[in-house]
């Protein structure tokens, strides 16, 4: 449930997902504020760079490529804060099965937030360093989906596991529960009037969420070195 660099480094963790085509997906991250990001050319490459340098607007970025079961993303979104790309919310996702249980493709994903730019810890060269928090990412992306009526049901499940010190392919340190939400989309983009139902967790799941994000919580209120 770790995605990994083209280089087979263990990159972000799997903690999104959806329910829907991919015109499903495309309309639903579209209406939630959500832009598709650029290939990667040499094009885009110099526009990144002048937004980061000249602090200008590029709010559909490239990302770097990341790998889940040996398949680059096929779909990536951003959300820009601030002026420049060097911050923004970004997601990649995988079609993991083209027909679930009620025949809709299954796409599993990785929110995380781009804190600033530098150099990779691993590789040297220039890429974005994310924030450490990854569930609130993860959490941030389904209330924009709930908020413009795109999801009819909400409900998780297991991830990688809750993990307090792990690492990205950039050398980034993140922690987080281990679970995946995943939002089943509304169908051809129509906007749901009523709140989205939530399936939901287990019971031991249930008061393994709630200890850890008191554990969580103390973490992101902890001074920073």
């Amino acid at each position: 449930m770790v995605t990994r660099t083209a280089g087979g480094i263990p990159g972000d963790a799997l903690n999104v997902g959806f329910v829907g085509s991919r015109d499903d997906g495309l309309r639903a991250m579209q209406a939630a504020g959500w832009y598709p990001a650029d290939p990667i050319t040499l094009r885009t490459s110099i526009e990144i760079i002048g937004s980061v340098v000249l602090d200008r607007p590029y709010h559909q970025a490239p990302v770097s490529p990341l790998y889940y079961d040996g398949k680059k993303e096929q779909l990536a979104f951003e959300k820009p804060e601030g002026t420049s790309a060097d911050r923004r919310h970004h997601v990649r996702f995988w079609m993991i099965l083209e027909k679930g249980s009620d025949g809709r493709p299954i796409w599993l994903g990785s929110a995380t937030f781009d804190r600033s730019v530098g150099f990779s810890h691993d590789t040297g060269q220039v890429t974005h360093h994310i924030a450490p928090d990854i569930d609130a990412e993860r959490d941030m992306l389904m209330r924009d989906l709930s908020q413009v009526g795109m999801v009819q049901s909400f409900f998780q499940i297991s991830g990688v596991g809750p993990t307090l010190f792990g690492w990205n392919g950039e050398g980034d340190p993140y922690y987080n529960d281990g679970e995946i939400h995943i939002a089943t989309l509304t169908i051809g983009g129509i906007r749901r009037a009523e709140p989205p139902v939530t399936i939901p967790a287990p019971p031991l799941i249930a008061l393994k969420d709630q200890i850890w994000h008191g554990v969580s919580n103390a973490i992101s209120e902890a001074p920073q070195p």
